[in-house]
């Protein structure tokens, strides 16, 4: 062999090595949250001891980290949020490591990704100024963290950063160690006593997230809320409401058509909307009898099942009497709703005030019972909403049960199947009655399961609960889609999630099915802005979603803000077309309010914003 042969030969060797490198070295695609590789920690010590003990948790972080920086090296995860969840925890763990120019590498790597102005403006100035302090040589942190902390914030625009740093302030003001405690105590502890220790990656996060706070967070955490509650007083105004000049309201006496819509939720109190009810004829109130051999016992205004898909007559979540406890509860579930919305209420300081002050013990009982109350109300606040303005809407109610417990109850396939009997036998009770707008403000999501089959040890090794839920999750997903699919005449209106993550990427149902009887409502505030909470990707139109007046049961007046509440702004625009255009289907609904939406740019991202106005303009002209 000649030496122009051996060259060419050791050429053709080299180009084969290094296609069969590229080919070795391709990362593999991840499109679903699910595909995710699972990991497991050992904790060796009570959860709660992490919050003293550096050696433990500095284990337990830099085995997270190992799989963190592997994940990252084998796949390609094409979700941002799900990156940025990975970055944000490697930067965490990297201030644990005190190895602050990692820390900085990786707040550069998320904010790249994050797609809100306000988040990425926002983000990582707290630590970042205690970064800027510790290197400033001083021996007291305080002042320089202060003093850099105001620098970053004080720059900042107000119109755009308000309503995070309100949210950031009331965080830092509930936040406290006896807080922390108790969720561990109540809700990881538990867990862990089951498996003999062993824990997932995302409670592994949980933890060395918790005990990033302790040692940092907590510690100045007065300074933050003294700096921005400087700035907010220093900047705040009122933004405009863009909602009041779009509203439709229908008058009673004209020649328009009764349309039923149905409120698949917690359940109504029937006596706040007793003018408007839908009326089943062919039953006889309270005998306990099925009259009309339905299935349904006294369904003289609709349906209900229990917790386990059981049917019962109880229209409203029943919480007992409520009437000597129901102003505080109101007043918590206000509060809560207004810290997740970002809204300094008097009810938001009060629940700040009460979190920060609570025992570990009085954690869960109070969580717990907020939740109740939560349940109690949240269909009656919807129903509200869906019938403002419309003397032609006739409400049905059926009832669904939502478990409020910090520690859910095990998913099992036998559950699995009776819930999705049920499902599509509600279903089809909506189509053998007329209904023509179902809105639907809740939702479930594949790794609910596997989070609800951890906190119950239940399903075997990572990979079997893997595969376990998956098989639960199914269940009910293709019962949930085929049920809706197979009533092509009525309009689902679905709320997308509070979660401000992708509804398709992490498997959230039914705000992620694409079918042409469904639509995905997405909340923005009083302004149009996007809110911080709201979930995206696979969403049709946003509406109103943000401090939204509604009743709860008894007849009290609130304000609550997220989803919940934009899903029925829509579904009261359905109606209200229906009342004058009864003929319209699913799909010309859906084109009515989606073309007649108002185009507004959201970081990278095109969000609609429902115009009833428009839509009825609209109509009008297809007259």
């Amino acid at each position: 062999m000649g030496k122009k042969s051996v060259t060419l030969m050791i050429l053709l060797v080299g180009i084969i090595w290094l296609a069969t490198s590229l080919v070795f070295a391709q990362k593999i695609k991840i499109e679903k949250l699910d595909d995710l590789p699972r990991h497991t920690y050992k904790l060796d010590v009570k959860a709660v001891e992490l919050f003293d003990n550096d050696e433990a948790l500095m284990k337990l972080a830099h085995a997270l980290q190992k799989d963190l920086e592997d994940d990252l090296e084998k796949y390609e995860i094409t979700d941002k949020t799900t990156l940025k969840d990975y970055y944000v925890n490697l930067g965490a763990i990297a201030m644990l490591d005190k190895r602050y120019d990692d820390y900085l590498k990786y707040y550069e790597m998320s904010n790249k990704l994050e797609e809100k102005e306000a988040s990425r403006l926002t983000a990582g100035l707290f630590t970042r100024s205690y970064i800027t302090a510790v290197r400033s040589g001083a021996e007291e942190l305080s002042k320089p963290i202060k003093d850099e902390y105001s620098r970053l914030v004080n720059v900042l625009p107000y119109d755009i950063v308000g309503d995070d740093l309100k949210s950031a302030k009331a965080r830092a003001e509930m936040l406290s160690r006896n807080l922390l405690e108790g969720i561990v105590s109540s809700r990881i502890q538990p867990l862990l006593d089951k498996s003999g220790n062993v824990m997932s990656k995302d409670i592994a996060k949980q933890l060395v997230g918790i005990g990033y706070s302790v040692r940092y967070y907590l510690i100045y955490k007065h300074i933050l809320v003294e700096v921005l509650d400087a700035y907010l007083k220093a900047n705040e105004v009122d933004k405009p409401d863009i909602w009041a000049e779009r509203e439709v309201t229908l008058e009673a006496g004209e020649s328009n058509t009764p349309v039923i819509i149905c409120i698949w939720d917690s359940g109504s109190d029937l006596e706040i909307y007793k003018d408007k009810l839908w009326m089943n004829s062919k039953e006889t109130p309270d005998n306990g009898i099925d009259d009309d051999n339905n299935g349904f016992i006294d369904d003289v205004h609709g349906i209900a099942y229990t917790l386990h898909s059981d049917k019962t007559t109880d229209l409203l979540y029943p919480i007992g009497d409520v009437k000597k406890d129901r102003p505080r509860l109101q007043r918590l579930m206000k509060g809560l709703s207004d810290l997740q919305a970002n809204i300094d209420s008097d009810e938001c300081t009060e629940v700040k005030k009460n979190m920060g002050s609570l025992k570990p013990e009085e954690v869960q009982p109070f969580i717990e019972d907020i939740g109740k109350y939560g349940n109690y109300a949240h269909g009656t606040h919807v129903a509200g909403i869906a019938l403002r303005g419309n003397p032609y809407a006739k409400l049905l109610t059926s009832r669904l049960t939502f478990d409020y417990h910090m520690i859910p109850e095990e998913p099992t396939i036998e559950q699995a199947v009776k819930d999705s009997a049920a499902t599509i036998e509600t279903i089809q009770y909506y189509k053998d009655n007329g209904v023509r707008v179902v809105n639907m403000s809740w939702g479930g999501s594949l790794a609910g399961v596997e989070s609800a089959l951890e906190a119950n040890n239940a399903g075997g090794t990572p990979e079997e609960r893997k595969a376990l839920s998956r098989k639960i999750f199914e269940i009910g997903k293709s019962g949930l889609y085929e049920a809706i699919k197979n009533a092509p005449e009525i309009l689902f209106v679905t709320s997308a999630g509070n979660a401000d993550s992708d509804v398709s990427f992490e498997e959230f149902i039914p705000s992620g099915f694409d079918l042409p009887n469904i639509i995905s409502i997405g909340a923005v505030d009083q302004a149009g802005d996007e809110t911080s909470f709201t979930s995206f990707g696979k969403v049709d139109v946003y509406a109103n979603g943000f401090e939204v007046q509604s009743y709860v049961p008894g007849g009290d007046e609130m304000n609550l803000s997220g989803t919940s509440q934009a899903s029925p702004n829509v579904t009261n625009l359905a109606a209200k077309l229906l009342s004058i255009r009864p003929d319209l289907t699913p799909t010309e609904l859906c084109k009515l309010i989606i073309d007649t939406a108002d185009e507004k740019i959201a970081g990278e991202r095109k969000v609609l914003l429902l115009n009833p106005a428009k839509s009825f303009e609209l109509l009008e002209q297809m007259k």
